[in-house]
């Protein structure tokens, strides 16, 4: 299938986002030669719509806040193109980690780290409320954590502009925001400002500090009702680590009334700034500045470079076009070369494109079922893994999957492992029912392989209680956690870190 070209410049590749109005690619800028990241104004959304006009207004607004606000903290705005009927904008492309992501890999996360997260967070609010404007939608998935530990705040698509009628713009009957980050004058219909972001902050760093959001109901109703009624746990009953400063700051940006937290982003900095590390401090500073990921390096270690980039390589030269005489067996040979170079240089995002050309050409000239497209199938689905690339990754592993079942039965820990790389996927584009399907139905393969290697089965259920915790099946986590605890210990013994971890874990859990 041809790539689709917006505006015969860029060059979408990879559906990486997707929620309420919009799409998000990776797309490649063939004028400047550089990766970008493209919004979509949803095509479904706009057909047939009675509320199109107002899509395309709240489109336009995220166009021009974002476009407005001066942050490093903030995504760049580079074009605003339409293709057709659609509109879209084209934004800077931010490598790393988004925050929910970067929590999960953290257990627990450092107090520090959760500081210092709040105080880059602060200054990109500070910058949003001084337009004025007001986000409305800051949750863990709209923030991400650069390589160098710098924090960049994503999606303005909710943002109210507060001095024109943007405020207003609400379709009928929609809930702007995500319910368990959303402030009580917002779940309500009230009237918004800088405040309301406050809130959403006071909640991400609860979760941070805690491992859950401060108020968990599923249901809609008894949700808005904690949001209203029901106070905090304080953080130091769940965490006696984390200083009284900060679980005292958490308790004010949580109060029910906006006008009983602090008065602006600027405060709230100003409260968290005594718990920021100084300059050169610590033990890390001396070697270059801590692991990749680290939101404390801004403050120990301002504007010094990072040390710990790989060396650039060079850029690779063009690939001659085949000769007539060449067959469609050198033409995938060739592409399984260039990949094998590409990522023998660490340029796992570029090795996707010879791969992904090979395919079709091998399926054409081999077959489907053939051990060839098989083989390339299953370096093409983990390049695309590894590159982050889980919507394009996921129908390829579904195809390997079924070749998979049907050559080596579903319970084949072959099966297995591609199952739970598939769940993978899922959870990381948002499907937590979907992933929590697929990791169930690999455990008996990957329970078969339990003798040699524990590792995959306990994993698997780790990864299963987390998504029953995320979708309020409290007791159905703590029953998988002790079996994954039950596991730990029997085939590594009772002080084995994950069972120490897990362990940890439920205390935190029955100490809810």
């Amino acid at each position: 299938m041809r790539a689709r070209l917006i505006s015969g410049r860029y060059e979408l590749t990879t559906l990486i986002g997707q929620g309420g109005m919009g799409q998000v690619w990776t797309a490649h800028d063939h004028t400047l030669d550089r990766r970008v990241a493209v919004k979509l104004l949803r095509p479904d959304r706009i057909t047939g719509s009675e509320h199109a006009g107002d899509l395309r207004r709240r489109f336009a607004r995220e166009c021009r806040v974002t476009a407005r606000i001066d942050h490093p903290g903030l995504v760049t705005v580079h074009d605003v193109a339409h293709d057709g009927d659609d509109l879209c904008l084209v934004m800077q492309y931010v490598r790393g980690s988004d925050l929910a992501d970067h929590l999960a890999e953290q257990d627990p996360y450092p107090w520090p780290w959760a500081v210092a997260v709040a105080a880059q967070l602060c200054s990109v609010l500070a910058a949003v409320h001084a337009l004025p404007a007001v986000h409305r939608d800051l949750k863990p998935r709209n923030v991400m954590v650069r390589t160098d530990g710098t924090v960049v705040l994503l999606d303005l698509g909710l943002a109210t502009v507060l001095d024109s009628d943007a405020s207003r713009l609400t379709l009928t009957g929609t809930h702007l925001g995500s319910p368990a980050y959303t402030a009580p004058e917002q779940a309500i219909g009230d009237p918004v400002g800088p405040r309301t972001d406050l809130y959403s902050l006071g909640v991400i760093l609860h979760e941070l500090l805690s491992g859950s959001v401060p108020f968990t109901r599923t249901a809609p109703l008894g949700l808005l009702h904690q949001h209203l009624h029901e106070p905090p746990a304080p953080l130091r009953t769940i965490r006696p680590e984390v200083p009284e400063p900060l679980e005292a700051l958490v308790l004010h940006l949580l109060a029910k009334d906006p006008r009983d937290r602090p008065a602006d982003a600027t405060a709230v900095y100003r409260a968290l700034e005594p718990l920021l590390p100084r300059p050169a401090e610590g033990p890390a500073a001396a070697s270059g500045g801590g692991p990749p990921t680290d939101p404390t390096r801004p403050f120990r270690r301002p504007y010094a470079p990072w040390t710990d980039r790989p060396t650039p390589v060079p850029p690779a030269p063009p690939v001659t076009a085949p000769r007539a005489a060449d067959t469609p067996e050198t033409d995938v040979a060739a592409a399984v070369e260039e990949a094998r170079r590409l990522l023998d240089a660490g340029r796992l995002s570029d090795a996707v494109g010879p791969l992904g050309r090979a395919l079709p050409v091998a399926v054409e000239t081999h077959g489907p079922h053939s051990a060839v497209v098989l083989m390339l199938r299953r370096q093409y689905a983990a390049t695309l893994l590894e590159a982050g690339m889980f919507g394009t990754a996921l129908p390829e592993l579904r195809l390997l999957i079924e070749e998979s079942v049907t050559g080596n039965g579903p319970d084949d820990p072959r099966t297995a492992h591609l199952r739970a790389e598939a769940a993978q996927c899922l959870d990381r584009l948002g499907d937590h029912a979907g992933a929590l399907a697929e990791y169930r139905a690999a455990l008996p393969g990957l329970d078969r392989l339990a003798a040699t290697d524990a590792a995959p089965a306990l994993d698997a259920r780790h990864r299963i209680a987390r998504l029953q915790l995320q979708t309020g099946a409290d007791a159905e986590a703590r029953t998988t956690l002790l079996q994954v605890l039950l596991g730990a210990e029997r085939h590594y013994g009772p002080h084995h870190p994950i069972a120490a971890e897990t362990r940890r874990f439920l205390e935190r859990l029955d100490g809810r």
